[in-house]
């Protein structure tokens, strides 16, 4: 099979990008990126034709929602400005993801993720810092969302997907931790908006490893109870929770829903070529072989039975992502070690 002799919008050329328009014409038919969504169209809007109009058009949607979002502010509503200050920046998030480089337009959107969430931290009901936290000769970045009048409560560690960010959970007005007491950190580690715009390069086993360099700082702060730390890790970032929780014993439970705790085989090869060409931007791989073998030892053998604390996953039965059999496999590495 022929290759670009070149990179590809700034990545290694892939034997699966013979498959792209198959995902382009998946795109323009049904409005999603990803065929095992719900009923009906999908939220792309119908001028999207392929997979690389969809920073274009949903940037324009973004720039509406900001504008709008200005408008409601100068009127004196400061509540509607934050909900679309909000959404502005969970749609600059969708914009901004789909370019698999750092080029000028992808950073032109990650400053609207930036510019309408300062707003978003100005008009919360709450406190929201944005942390930077000191991480080999760089540093991660998260977001600590603090439940009003709560000392040395416990703290969520909230890990998103990989086709997500920091700054889309939670939504200051449905904030479900704080509604039970307890503190969030939403965390931008290795493979995230943040560090990825920062040329930070996501290895097979350095997210945990940035994971811990955050829960340092974190544990260190009087608001926080260093006794009752949860991971809360959705989608791929169930992955990197679940190693997460077997290398750092302050994580005293795990929840991680849409689970993907199967080898990577099957998002790699069996999934939407999408995946592949994500994945050879976040690890700056040079060729496909450098991409598979950082992806081969993306695994949770030997991880497993690591994990000292409740785990709770909650996984699809028909889930492309991972069979189930293989998620049961997997799991039971862990109920054997306890």
């Amino acid at each position: 099979m022929a290759h670009a002799k070149t990179t590809v919008r700034g990545r290694a050329p892939l034997a699966r990008d013979s498959q792209q328009w198959m995902l382009d014409y998946l795109i323009q038919e049904t409005g999603k990126v990803f065929h095992f969504q719900g009923e009906g169209r999908g939220r792309l809007p119908k001028s999207v034709r392929n997979h690389d109009m969809i920073s274009k058009h949903l940037g324009l949607q973004a720039r509406r929602l900001e504008a709008m979002a200005k408008a409601e502010a100068a009127a004196g509503h400061p509540e509607t400005a934050l909900d679309f200050y909000f959404q502005a920046t969970v749609q600059y998030a969708g914009a901004q993801h789909v370019i698999f480089e750092n080029n000028d337009e992808k950073r032109y959107l990650y400053a609207g993720v930036r510019r309408c969430y300062e707003q978003v931290i100005a008009l919360a009901p709450y406190r929201i810092e944005h942390i930077d936290i000191p991480w080999n000769g760089t540093q991660v970045s998260g977001n600590l969302h603090l439940c009003p009048g709560r000392v040395a409560a416990p703290l969520v560690f909230y890990i998103p997907g990989c086709d997500t960010l920091k700054e889309a959970w939670p939504h200051p007005f449905f904030n479900a931790a704080h509604q039970r007491g307890m503190h969030v950190f939403s965390f931008d580690g290795p493979g995230h908006a943040e560090s990825n715009l920062r040329g930070i390069r996501l290895t097979a086993d350095n997210f945990e490893n940035a994971g811990s360099a955050a829960l340092d700082y974190l544990v260190r702060r009087p608001e926080i109870d260093a006794e009752r730390i949860g991971v809360y890790s959705i989608s791929l970032g169930s992955f990197w929770g679940l190693r997460f929780a077997a290398r750092d014993r302050r994580i005293r439970a795990i929840a991680a829903p849409a689970a993907s705790c199967a080898e990577k085989y099957f998002l790699m090869d069996l999934e939407s070529p999408r995946w592949k060409q994500l994945f050879a931007y976040l690890t700056q791989s040079k060729t496909e072989a450098e991409l598979d073998a950082v992806m081969g030892a993306m695994t949770l053998e030997g991880y497993m039975d690591k994990i000292a604390c409740p785990a709770l996953l909650a996984v699809g039965e028909y889930d492309p992502r991972g069979p189930l059999e293989e998620v049961y496999r997997v799991f039971d590495q862990q109920r054997r070690a306890q």
